[in-house]
């Protein structure tokens, strides 16, 4: 990842539209700061959520609150608390995907 050239920037993640991008249950609702290829978000799992696809794409994932499960293709786990985060690269070690059974809140940059 690398950030592209921009002035000093402040969001303010409240005030930022929000849009809902349903899963295989559940829902995501992101608010996203996008310049250039960089992709900073404000993410929102509701209780029940379960992607509806395995991800390839980097990120550096933040839990801000509730609990998170990610699975890997290869059958590995990972439940993440707040305070936790993980990183990988775009098409690093195995395809990822996100569930939560108690709902999540997100801070993602990729």
């Amino acid at each position: 990842m690398k950030i592209p050239t921009l002035p000093f920037t402040v969001t303010d993640w409240a005030s930022m539209p929000a849009t809902e991008h349903p899963g295989e249950s559940g829902k995501a609702i992101w608010r996203t700061f996008v310049v250039g290829d960089l992709r900073v978000r404000h993410v929102e799992y509701t209780p029940g959520y379960v992607a509806d696809h395995w991800c390839d794409r980097g990120h550096v994932l933040y839990v801000l609150e509730g609990e998170l499960d990610t699975e890997l293709r290869d059958g590995r786990t990972f439940k993440l608390k707040p305070g936790m985060s993980y990183q990988v690269s775009d098409h690093g070690d195995e395809s990822h995907r996100s569930s939560t059974t108690t709902g999540a809140r997100l801070f993602i940059v990729d």
